[in-house]
């Protein structure tokens, strides 16, 4: 069994180092930028940067010794007390064969992102021990409209809970991370957790992006399911439902499986055209799944807003409710 790590929570004053470990900072406008480090500036943290956070190459990105080095150095740094992700993208799994796990083992530190940081996240969580968390990333922050929740969790889940009540927002939208949140879009009624499945569940949080997740799998990094696991899963408009389906199948299949014993889905984008219906399809046609409690279109994932969670901290479902501690 793994022996956890809990880093410490955030105080005021506190450092938080942005770093790339997928996509470069050059991506973002200037301006994003800029609302980003003063949102979490008026939040009472203090903000720096990676040395090599603009650079960018033909992928979005920079070379794997660069978004190491600075990964090493924001955790190696006494200061820093959260390493938080520019952005999700394509490519953090380059970088496991080069990390030294000791230093961020004998360091932690919270480390927070989403989307393709779910890989480093788990696999930090695996080699490590240490607690991680699917959070906004540092371009989340640049939002000005439909953000006050995602902030607010933010808030309890870093500085001031050590359990939390995950409630649905009362509204959401779609918007592409990187579209002006001054411009008007519309946002959308929340209609409340779906309780594809009801019951009662406690357990040890693995997960994140789904397909990303599964980049992990047959490698010395994917976390193994041990005890009672609640999976936490989500994917962005590509994952359309035959995808998340095959992928579900894919994650089901691993070793420990029957170890899980809640899932909780991300809402899906528009985009994806993954219905409440053929969601509840995918669920229900698993016999792997017969005695699982399974709870949709909770608040995290591609759309906003969203809570943050950590990966190996626990979960208790109970009927539809959702607590999260760690």
């Amino acid at each position: 069994m793994l022996d956890k790590i809990i880093p410490s929570r955030l105080q005021q004053g506190d450092e938080i180092r942005i770093v790339a470990p997928s996509c470069s900072l050059s991506i973002l406008e200037k301006k994003d930028i800029i609302v980003a480090t003063k949102t979490l500036e008026k939040m009472g943290f203090k903000v720096t940067f990676g040395k090599h956070v603009n650079e960018i190459n033909d992928f979005y990105s920079s070379s794997i010794h660069s978004r190491v080095e600075d990964l090493h150095e924001a955790f190696a740094d006494i200061n820093v007390k959260m390493v938080l992700p520019v952005i999700g993208g394509f490519n953090c799994n380059q970088l496991f064969t080069y990390i030294d796990w000791g230093l961020i083992k004998n360091n932690p530190k919270i480390l927070g992102g989403y989307s393709d940081t779910t890989a480093l996240q788990n696999a930090i969580y695996t080699k490590t021990g240490l607690i991680t968390f699917q959070s906004p990333s540092f371009s989340s922050f640049a939002r000005v409209k439909n953000n006050e929740y995602s902030l607010e969790y933010f808030q309890k889940c870093f500085v001031e809970s050590k359990e939390i009540n995950i409630k649905a927002s009362k509204f959401w939208d779609d918007a592409d991370w990187y579209e002006d949140s001054r411009k008007s879009y519309q946002l959308i009624r929340n209609q409340g957790h779906l309780n594809i499945q009801s019951g009662k569940a406690k357990g040890n949080i693995i997960g994140g992006n789904l397909c990303t997740l599964n980049l992990l799998q047959g490698t010395e990094y994917m976390p193994k399911f041990e005890e009672d696991t609640i999976l936490f899963l989500e994917d962005d408009y590509e994952g359309k439902a035959a995808n998340f389906d095959r992928d579900l199948v894919s994650l089901i299949q691993q070793p420990g499986f029957a170890n899980v014993k809640g899932l909780v889905i991300g809402r899906f984008q528009k985009e994806s055209e993954t219905t409440d219906n053929l969601l509840t399809q995918i669920i229900q046609t698993k016999a792997e799944l017969e005695n699982i409690s399974v709870i949709a279109n909770v608040d995290f994932g591609h759309t906003y807003p969203f809570f943050s969670f950590p990966i190996g901290g626990q979960c208790r479902i109970d009927n539809g409710k959702i607590v999260i501690s760690w």
